[in-house]
């Protein structure tokens, strides 16, 4: 998709970050991600008291975009407080390998990437899908 408005969508994401909910760390992050059919779903993230609940912008874009009628990311652009390019963590790539696959495009700190090589060598429906065809209910083929 090579159209993406990036700083469109960097604008959405820092709109995003700063609706964040992060009283424990003073991070905040912000998301927006473009579908290939134009639409833009934007997250930040929430953070709980106990740590390990809380969630990442990506997970409140995702759930948006669900919400939204879902479809296919082709774009994302994450930024943490300071405006700039942030690396989802590794859930969030695994969820945006997801809800994009390999063609989708992420704003890393080092320029666009595709999802193929953010996460290489990733795990997603397909090796479901594999797996349940050429096994078995028992699993042993």
């Amino acid at each position: 998709m090579a159209d993406v408005d990036w700083e469109a969508l960097r604008l959405a994401a820092v709109d995003a970050m700063a609706h964040a909910y992060c009283p424990y760390s003073n991070f905040q992050v912000g998301v927006a991600g473009l579908t290939t059919d134009g639409r833009v779903f934007a997250g930040c993230n929430v953070e709980n008291a106990a740590y390990g609940v809380g969630l990442c912008a990506e997970c409140g874009m995702v759930s948006a975009l669900q919400l939204g009628g879902g479809g296919r990311l082709a774009a994302v652009y994450c930024v943490g407080h300071d405006g700039k390019a942030l690396m989802p963590c590794g859930r969030c790539r695994q969820l945006l390998w997801e809800h994009g696959g390999a063609d989708c495009l992420l704003m890393t700190p080092e320029g666009v990437l595709p999802m193929s090589a953010v996460l290489p060598q990733a795990f997603g429906p397909d090796n479901l899908t594999r797996v349940a065809t050429s096994e078995g209910p028992s699993g042993h083929g």
